[in-house]
């Protein structure tokens, strides 16, 4: 059994009819899923509408627009303000690798663990505030994982804890990291602030070099610990279920070893590629989608498989598509159109 994904590279510097069109394909589903609880469970408009304002205000005239270019229906505002949504778990495993020994520029990898017939598989370039992003989109207007122009990277993993709380989803957080931050530090402060409904790991690092990896939560204060390579979980297992069937202990183990010895970023992007970092049960709805690095130095992004790479800039940025096939072995890109 085989499954395949397509990922969509596009550009729109403003929101208009590209986006229009992404919001067109992947409502139905998110609404089933927004709504799965009952639209009870859901925060009130006003409420989104003021939680962004409090916390994010920089990017309410982005949010009208998006509203706007939705329909302006009421639940598609509440979906995209991501105040309180539903949970969403996934796996992931990301690092920061810095060549401190011989002065190499840093780099950020991950690889983004989901279920195939879920990810939304679009890759954004914008200038909605003004600065480029390029990230990979999640609820129509969060990131899984990107970079600005000033070199800042970011990406995040789910944290291992079934603790839910009042805060926005954490993709939205990550879309206004990048929009607004251009340090690591400038970051961390955001995510110490801005309050998230689900425990997350989040890996940042700058043009210089500078790197933090940052854990959230609803019920506790970030917290900026040294720990470069991480996976599933934020100190200790929390859920062990989880825990078993991500595999979270072993892979961050594994990938500490290899951040720790590897002698440049390609040995970690190898070790990204192979088990059990690369993850394959995709039959039972969970597998490595795709592997991403990040080069702040040079505000550039690359899509990894086994046997293609798909490099993109924040300079030049070209659209098109790869198809990738997912099954019992690696995956693969299996067309592209540019």
């Amino acid at each position: 059994m085989t499954m395949r994904c397509t990922f969509e590279a596009t550009s729109e510097n403003e929101p208009g009819q590209r986006w229009q069109a992404l919001f067109t394909h992947y409502w139905p589903g998110y609404r089933r899923w927004f709504m799965r609880d009952g639209d009870r469970a859901r925060p009130p408009f006003l409420a989104c509408r003021r939680a962004l304002r409090t916390h994010m205000p920089e990017l309410e005239p982005t949010y009208d627009k998006l509203v706007e270019l939705s329909g302006g229906g009421d639940l598609a505002a509440r979906f995209l303000s991501q105040w309180c949504p539903r949970p969403y778990i996934s796996g992931c495993a990301q690092a920061v690798w810095c060549d401190t020994r011989r002065g190499g520029a840093p780099a950020l990898v991950r690889n983004y663990d989901y279920a195939p017939a879920l990810l939304e598989g679009a890759w954004l370039a914008t200038r909605w505030h003004g600065r480029r992003v390029l990230a990979m989109s999640d609820c129509l207007w969060g990131v899984l994982d990107g970079i600005n122009d000033a070199g800042l990277a970011a990406s995040l993993s789910f944290g291992g804890r079934t603790v839910l709380g009042e805060g926005f989803g954490i993709p939205l957080v990550l879309r206004y990291v990048l929009e607004m931050a251009t340090t690591t530090a400038e970051a961390v402060e955001i995510l110490r602030r801005v309050p998230v409904h689900m425990s997350y790991n989040v890996s940042i690092v700058d043009r210089s070099g500078a790197w933090a990896t940052v854990f959230v939560a609803p019920d506790r204060p970030a917290e900026v610990v040294p720990q470069a390579a991480i996976t599933n979980h934020q100190h200790v297992v929390e859920w062990p279920a989880h825990a078993r069937a991500t595999n979270t202990e072993e892979r961050q183990a594994v990938l500490g070893r290899v951040v720790d010895s590897a002698e440049d970023v390609e040995h970690v992007i190898a070790a990204l590629l192979q088990p059990p970092l690369l993850q394959t049960g995709y039959e039972r709805g969970y597998g490595t989608l795709y592997t991403a690095v990040y080069h702040p130095t040079e505000a550039t992004a690359e899509l990894v498989w086994k046997d293609a790479r798909w490099r993109q800039s924040c300079v030049k940025f070209v659209e098109g598509t790869r198809i990738a096939v997912f099954g019992s072995g690696n995956p693969a890109p299996t067309d592209a159109r540019s």
